[in-house]
Order: C-alpha cells, then sequence, then structure tokens
C-alpha cells in the first residue's frame, strides 16, 4: 500500500486510505488533486514523460499501470485493426495478421521502435481505409443489436414484473376479503362457528387446488433470457445432432472361476460358523456402513480365487 502514490505530491494510500490515483494513455498515475490542478486549462504535459494529454481521458486507476497502459493500446490499435477470420483467404493468414497485433501493442507497451510502429500503423491505416470503414459500420450495426436486445429484455422484465405484482395484490386483496367475510358471518350468523370455519377452510383448499391446477404459460419461442429477435436479427441455426448412446446398461453378476472349493453363499456365513473367529463390529463401525460379514466374506472369496492346480 505504501506503493501506491501520487509520484508528483508523494502522497501514498497508506497516510490518505480515501485517495484516488487516475490514469491516463501514457500508463502513468497522479492523483485527483494533482490532475485538477495541473489540467485546470484541458491539456498539459505528463509530469513523468512529457507527453501531452488531455484532462477527459483521465480515468479512476482500477488495474496496475501497467495493464491501463495496455488496455488503452490495445484499444486504440484494434479500432483500426479490425479484420476477421472471414477476411482472409487462410487461417494462417489470419493468425499471422494476429501476431501482427500482438507485435505492434507489445512494442507501443514496452517503448521499443516506437517511431517505426506509429509509421506501420500510418501505413496500414492508408493502406486498408476502405476496410477499416466497413468493419466499423459492421461493429457499429452489431453493438445498435445488442441494445435492441438488452432494450427488449428490459422491457419484458418490467412487463413481468408488473403482472406477477397484479397477481399478488389481487391474491392479497382476496385473501383479505375472505377474512373479513369470514369474520362478518362469524359475527352476524347464527349458524355453528365450527362448521362455518370449516366451511370458510373448505373453500381456501378449493381455491388453492385452482391455482395449482391452472394451465401452464404458453410456450415461448425465445431463450430463456427473455430475449425475442426481432426480423433485423433472425438467424438460422443448425439442428443439434442426435448422439447414438447405445443400449442401456444391464447388470451381470460376475462369473468367478475357482480350482478349489466353493465359496460359501452369504446367507450361510453364520450357519456354518464362519464368524466364529471373526471381531464383531462396533456401534462406530457399524454406522459407517462397516459389517464384519462382508470382509468375512470378501476374504473367502480371495483365498478361493487365489487356488491354481500345479
Amino acid at each position: 500500500m505504501e506503493e501506491d502514490g501520487c509520484p508528483r505530491c508523494k502522497t501514498t494510500k497508506y497516510r490518505n486510505p480515501s485517495l484516488k490515483l487516475m490514469v491516463n494513455i501514457c500508463g502513468h498515475t497522479l492523483c485527483e488533486n494533482c490532475v485538477e490542478l495541473l489540467f485546470v486549462k484541458g491539456a498539459n504535459t505528463c509530469p513523468e514523460c512529457n507527453i501531452p494529454l488531455r484532462r477527459n481521458n483521465y480515468r479512476v486507476q482500477l488495474f496496475d499501470p501497467h495493464v491501463e497502459k495496455e488496455l488503452d493500446i490495445r484499444k486504440r490499435i484494434l479500432k483500426d485493426f479490425n479484420k476477421k477470420e472471414e477476411d482472409f483467404a487462410t487461417l494462417e493468414d489470419y493468425n499471422a495478421y494476429l501476431e501482427e497485433i500482438e507485435e505492434i501493442i507489445f512494442n507501443l507497451c514496452h517503448d521499443i521502435d516506437i517511431l517505426e510502429t506509429n509509421k506501420k500503423i500510418e501505413q496500414y491505416k492508408k493502406e486498408n481505409r476502405d476496410s477499416i470503414v466497413k468493419n466499423r459500420q459492421k461493429i457499429s450495426k452489431e453493438e445498435f443489436e445488442l441494445e435492441v436486445i438488452i432494450e427488449q429484455e428490459k422491457e419484458m422484465s418490467e412487463v413481468r414484473n408488473k403482472e406477477l405484482s397484479a397477481l399478488q395484490e389481487n391474491a392479497k386483496k382476496k385473501k383479505t376479503l375472505e377474512k373479513e367475510k369470514l369474520i362478518d358471518e362469524l359475527m352476524f350468523s347464527t349458524g355453528d362457528a365450527k362448521s362455518i370455519v370449516q366451511t370458510y377452510a373448505e373453500k381456501m383448499e378449493e381455491d388453492k387446488k385452482e391455482l395449482e391446477l391452472a394451465p401452464p404459460p404458453p410456450k415461448l419461442t425465445k431463450f430463456s433470457t427473455g430475449i425475442r429477435f426481432s426480423s433485423t436479427m433472425q438467424q438460422q441455426y443448425l439442428p443439434v445432432p442426435k448422439i447414438d448412446e447405445g443400449p442401456l446398461f444391464i447388470y451381470e453378476e460376475p462369473e468367478i472361476e475357482l480350482y478349489g472349493p466353493n465359496i460359501p453363499r452369504y446367507e450361510e456365513l453364520s450357519d456354518k460358523n464362519y464368524l466364529k473367529h471373526i471381531r464383531q463390529e462396533n456401534q462406530v463401525e457399524r454406522a459407517g456402513g462397516f459389517q464384519s460379514k462382508i470382509a468375512c466374506y470378501r476374504a473367502l472369496t480371495d483365498a478361493m480365487q487365489g487356488l491354481y492346480p500345479f
């Protein structure tokens, strides 16, 4: 915690636990107070590397400064290097393209050949201007569709919540009215109180059964999240292939080959005094599932199976 501090004013989180560190695209941190002082006019240079920076590019530091720097660089590079696998003839070409992107990001993160790397980026922009614009529009369309899906999900969630609240409110009102009706009947009726209460209980039981026997809600052609695709997002999916799992397992008792006398049956162990010299299990062992009879039968089986003719 002592190392987490502002390099300009030397304030650390150890001395000020509420210290808020901020980071910019260069990866160097400043506390919120220093950012406000240095960037009063909106723009200034970084105290560490003297790179021109803007105030609105500062954000609260969430990770290590090196990670924050890489995130900024990666976001900026992928905005232009936005080709997809379908844009290449072979998978090897696409993998080489991805390797080139990672090399550019690595060089910018570690300040290796900055001038050459920036020239390479500018040259790529000039050569692939049309494809960059096209892919950006495609990404924007996907983001728009995603926003539409999220909005639809929110609307459906609100509708479901309203319906559920209405059902709960109606059930509550009905229950209150039934109770008031029961109290009035007990107060003003000349009949037997026990029969009135019994009639009320039977009616409540019938209402409960009606709710249980109510038909289930209609099956919807939606995802489990409740999202319904609009006409602009209709997609065709291949059916899930059926896997032949084969016949079900059927237990067959194994055949034990013996070259000596036959093994006594499990039920005969007590009758033929096989358990005479076997220690009986105690309560703790019996609670754990151990039985001396099982151990004796297993020992006899192992002994008879170990006999071979010579």
